[in-house]
């Protein structure tokens, strides 16, 4: 299966969050506000320790909700953000809230960028589910995007999936498990990996680095 094809139905199923829900975190499909900044916390430990401004890409930026918890955070000078997303709609409405910021439609896999473009990728809710596709297929798409990804960092990159230690996995949702997360990184990208699953979500984050971080600690979000 081509990895357009998988991509099209999961653009498509946001696509129609957001046109009935907007610029919030029900218009990406996430429950609720408070979680979504719990998740973008967590996802921006990856950059912890790192010499500001980090370069960070937002692998999957949406509609800029990010650039908006940056700001809320006061943490926007922190970083040098860009944002990339495969939809139209998303990418306008995040440069009509932030035309001062890099927004652009692109598909990393079939129009790649330079390897060490930035120093960290975030890729926050983009394999965490997966509609109607076979779980296959869904985790060999996420092992050839994440292992795209990883070749545009310097420093490393974040990404969530959904836990499989629950009581009940959903059809519609992409569980992954540590060891099959790990097995992938240690094989594709690097050995140096963090899990975290100590925020209180029916998910994990995954942090990949190039190297370790000496005297840098991820302490609970």
């Amino acid at each position: 299966m081509a990895d357009d094809v998988i991509w099209r139905p999961l653009v498509s199923h946001y696509e129609r969050c957001f046109v009935r829900h907007g610029r919030t975190a029900q218009g990406v499909d996430w429950p609720n506000q408070r979680d979504l900044e719990t998740r973008f916390d967590v996802m921006l430990e990856v950059a912890a320790g790192a010499p500001r401004p980090v370069d960070l890409l937002d692998l999957g930026c949406g509609p800029g909700l990010l650039v908006d918890h940056l700001h809320r955070r006061r943490r926007l000078d922190d970083f040098r953000y860009r944002g990339i997303d495969l939809s139209v709609p998303m990418i306008e409405s995040a440069r009509a809230a932030w035309p001062d910021l890099p927004f652009e439609i692109r598909d990393i896999l079939a129009d790649p960028l330079p390897p060490d473009s930035v120093d960290v990728v975030i890729l926050n809710g983009v394999l965490t589910e997966r509609r109607e596709l076979p779980r296959e297929a869904m985790a060999r798409f996420a092992e050839t995007l994440l292992a795209a990804a990883f070749r545009l960092a310097r420093r490393g990159i974040a990404f969530n999936v959904m836990s499989r230690h629950v009581d009940w996995e959903r059809d519609d949702l992409f569980h992954w498990g540590f060891d099959e997360v790990a097995a992938f990184a240690r094989a594709r990208l690097s050995r140096h990996l963090v899990i975290r699953a100590d925020y209180g979500l029916h998910e994990f984050t995954t942090y990949v680095f190039r190297e370790t971080r000496p005297g840098v600690t991820t302490g609970p979000a």
